[in-house]
């Protein structure tokens, strides 16, 4: 499979779903896919059949009004997870939609959906959450009232399309506070001993080859051991590889 890990395709606080133009995002995605692919939406909440419905209308249009018209677009949550291998036969691409990553995590789990995907023959796209539940390790950044506590689950098994962790939305939620302690001052920053996360702002993203080839595309950050670092910028374009900074 080919994979595009972002943290958000859209233009932040845009007043409706709109394909951020910017580090050639579409365009890439496009050269990657048929002409009116067929699009599988797969929840970040199995059981609000909803929200998704909602998400997977919003972001057709979104796509359909930028140049990239689905020939369909199907939902894979509680109400088909049943027939998750068919659908995903029957898919050219596959969203991993936002949202909370324990939960979603959980649900790709009861599906089996790395086993799933490890011969698929399409493309995969990860928006926010989506894209955190992609790695192979993921860590679990704490978002909801008291998952700033020890006891809070930091790592779960992911989808292991990627060995890099993303953390999505950085422009937005880099200055939030979670039960009194800053996200990433106070909480991240402690999680990186030992680890390397990268925060991505809205318009940024990873290419994943089929080959293994990592791009990143677009402004983005490293933070290790503790220690935050800028290591790419608008329009940028670097070559990585799992587990490694950029060459």
């Amino acid at each position: 499979m080919i994979a595009f890990l972002t943290s958000s395709p859209c233009v932040y606080r845009a007043p409706r779903a709109i394909i951020n133009p910017e580090n050639c995002f579409l365009v890439n995605l496009i050269s990657c896919l048929p002409e009116n692919p067929r699009c599988l939406f797969v929840a970040s909440d199995p059981d609000n059949g909803a929200f998704t419905d909602q998400i997977t209308q919003e972001m057709s249009q979104a796509f359909a009004l930028a140049g990239l018209e689905f020939s369909q677009s199907t939902v894979l949550d509680r109400r088909s997870q049943d027939q998750a291998a068919a659908l995903l036969a029957d898919s050219d691409l596959v969203v991993l939609c936002g949202g909370h990553v324990p939960t979603q995590n959980r649900f790709f789990q009861e599906l089996d959906l790395r086993t799933l995907l490890q011969d698929y023959p399409g493309v995969v796209l990860g928006i926010s959450a989506g894209s955190m539940n992609a790695a192979e390790r993921v860590y679990v950044q704490p978002e909801e009232e008291g998952e700033s506590a020890p006891d809070f689950p930091r790592f779960a098994e992911g989808l292991g399309i990627t060995d890099l962790n993303i953390l999505p939305h950085y422009q937005q939620v880099k200055d939030y506070e979670l039960d009194g302690q800053r996200l990433f001052e106070d909480i991240t920053y402690a999680d990186s001993m030992g680890e390397c996360f990268f925060a991505l702002p809205d318009g940024s993203y990873f290419l994943v080859e089929e080959d293994g080839n990592t791009t990143l595309f677009g402004e983005a950050y490293c933070i290790q051991d503790g220690v935050l670092q800028q290591i790419a910028e608008l329009g940028d374009v670097v070559s990585f590889e799992d587990d490694e900074e950029a060459e």
